[in-house]
């Protein structure tokens, strides 16, 4: 497998944490959309990372798409529970914290945009996002060892990519002061390996 991916998508963070825990070898191919050459659009007409090319040549592109293509593989450990509405619930917590870092990277773009673009509201907005959202993590966080049932799976991933893509590009919004749970959950995930060797580059 191949997968193309900018080292500063959390996106495609989420899927090499993924593989890394599965233990599944890929070749990690380095390119960013916004770079003059990329090759993605020609890889997901939406022009976005990651992109996950099998060995057969089939192209999977969008995060959570990619995160159900691994759990077809049958590598261990399992990501998602076995029974269908738990997965369904495991996906509505990914799709929570995916919805975080969207709000996050919204909130990025909008406050490079030039003076007399930029629109300060609507960096409030997608800041007003993410804490709602922060706020029901922290309840799914305080108490448990994970956010979804006795074991690490896809959205303890997805949770902990978001909150480490809000340390890289809004450290200004100390999520740790206002979410203890949040913050002892987070400590113990970024210590695993997958993490470690995931951090993006700063910059």
């Amino acid at each position: 497998m191949k997968l193309f991916a900018s080292l500063t998508s959390p996106y495609a963070r989420k899927i090499r944490i993924l593989l890394a825990e599965k233990g599944l070898p890929f070749e990690l191919v380095v390119d960013s959309p916004w770079e003059a050459n990329t090759r993605i659009p020609t890889l997901n007409p939406l022009g976005k990372v990651p992109v996950l090319i099998t060995d057969d040549g089939e192209a999977f592109f969008d995060s959570p798409v990619i995160a159900g293509y691994l759990e077809t593989l049958g590598a261990q450990p399992a990501m998602l529970p076995a029974d269908a509405l738990e997965a369904v619930r495991v996906r509505q917590i990914e799709a929570l914290a995916d919805g975080v870092t969207d709000a996050a990277v919204a909130a990025l773009l909008e406050s490079r945009r030039p003076d007399g673009q930029r629109s300060d509201a609507e960096i409030v907005r997608q800041k007003d996002k993410i804490e709602r959202s922060l706020v029901e993590l922290e309840k799914r966080a305080d108490g448990h060892d994970w956010l979804h049932g006795e074991r690490f799976g896809l959205a303890d991933v997805a949770a902990a990519v978001a909150l480490a893509y809000l340390d890289l590009r809004h450290p200004d919004l100390d999520w740790r002061a206002r979410h203890p749970a949040l913050k002892t959950y987070a400590d113990r995930l970024f210590a695993r390996p997958s993490f470690i060797d995931t951090k993006p580059p700063v910059g």
